[in-house]
């Protein structure tokens, strides 16, 4: 399959799964409800953060997250009020409440240094990066670990940034970076959208693999990059469009 048929059939389900409907089942529903822009972020990147295995189960550990949070994520960050939970309470599946108040301090330090994760980036220049995810993690991996004693974990973010995917950041980065108006948000302008990468879980590869996107076997960083220099060739502006169209077929065919 040449490129031009390759984009013709990525164009096309993108068009089919890049609408309002999607929003429904999906965790980008839960920062969508929020008008603020630390409310958002927050709401993204814990959204982001349990984003593996089944998706109903997502959504209803998303909203558990929620409710613990009294509906006021960045109130209950400045608060402190997760410090009262007990480590072993489950959020989801491995995610508990210690890896929980683990991000939640870090981004406490982050939010009382900056108005805005945005505003984070854009401080450290993250744009100007080659990969902006990958840097943003990087920074984001010491701000959190200095207001944790020093120690990291990688059920919030992953520690070794060679080899990751990034999977989860990449997608809440989707949702806050992306500005069709249709289900991502765009509200960041640290990054743009053409210095987006693509989101790759299981379901993606697979179907990368099957429409001869990648040889590799593995779903890690140099995957990540191969695909994504490939949607660049596509839609240079806006490759991460085409994210919708590999899940669409992940979860359809």
């Amino acid at each position: 399959m040449d490129i031009t048929q390759l984009k013709e059939i990525l164009d096309r389900e993108a068009d089919r799964i890049n609408t309002p409907d999607f929003i429904a089942a999906d965790p980008v529903q839960f920062p969508r409800r929020f008008s603020s822009l630390p409310d958002i972020e927050i709401v993204a990147l814990l959204s982001a953060t349990i984003a593996w295995g089944n998706r109903k189960m997502i959504c209803n550990n998303c909203k558990k997250m929620l409710a613990i949070m009294g509906s006021e994520p960045a109130h209950y960050v400045e608060s402190q009020e997760y410090e009262s939970l007990p480590d072993e309470q489950n959020i989801h599946r491995t995610f508990f409440a210690r890896n929980f108040k683990y991000l939640l301090r870090g981004l406490r330090r982050i939010y009382r240094q900056y108005s805005t994760l945005n505003d984070f980036a854009a401080a450290h220049h993250v744009g100007d990066s080659e990969e902006p995810a990958w840097r943003l993690v990087e920074l984001m991996q010491q701000e959190l670990a200095d207001a944790n004693g020093g120690s990291h974990d990688s059920r919030c973010l992953p520690t070794n940034l060679k080899n990751t995917a990034l999977k989860r950041i990449n997608m809440a980065l989707r949702w806050l970076v992306r500005d069709d108006g249709i289900v991502d948000m765009g509200v960041w302008n640290a990054i743009k959208p053409s210095q987006l990468f693509i989101p790759l879980d299981v379901h993606v590869g697979d179907t990368a693999r099957e429409l001869g996107m990648t040889t590799r076997r593995a779903n890690d960083k140099k995957t990540v990059l191969e695909i994504t220099r490939l949607l660049c060739q596509m839609r240079p502006h806006d490759p991460i469009i085409y994210d919708y169209a590999l899940f669409g077929i992940g979860v359809s065919s």
